[in-house]
C-alpha cells in the first residue's frame, strides 16, 4: 500500500507436477514464490511483492539522499 492506496500487481499460478504452486509478479521481477494450494501461494506471493517493494523503496531513498535526486510519481494506463 503507497500512501494508503492499495496497488494491483499482475501473478501467474503455475501448477507443479510435485504438487503445489509456482508464482510469479510480471511487472516485479524477484517476487517469486510458492504454495501448497492455490490460496497460500496467492498470500505468499503478496508478502513477497511486499519484501522487494521494501528492500527498493529504501534503495532509492539511500541514494537519494547520497545523490541530488528527486523522487516523483507517475500515472500509467492500464496494459490489460
Amino acid at each position: 500500500m503507497i500512501n494508503g492506496m492499495i496497488m494491483r500487481y499482475t501473478v501467474v499460478l503455475e501448477p507443479q507436477e510435485e504438487g503445489g504452486f509456482t508464482v510469479q509478479c510480471v511487472e516485479i521481477p524477484g517476487a517469486i514464490s510458492q504454495g501448497e494450494t492455490r490460496e497460500e501461494a496467492l498470500a505468499n506471493i503478496k508478502e513477497a511483492i511486499e519484501l522487494v517493494l521494501e528492500v527498493q523503496w529504501k534503495e532509492v531513498r539511500r541514494q537519494a539522499s547520497t545523490v541530488r535526486r528527486e523522487i516523483s510519481k507517475v500515472d500509467v494506463a492500464d496494459v490489460a
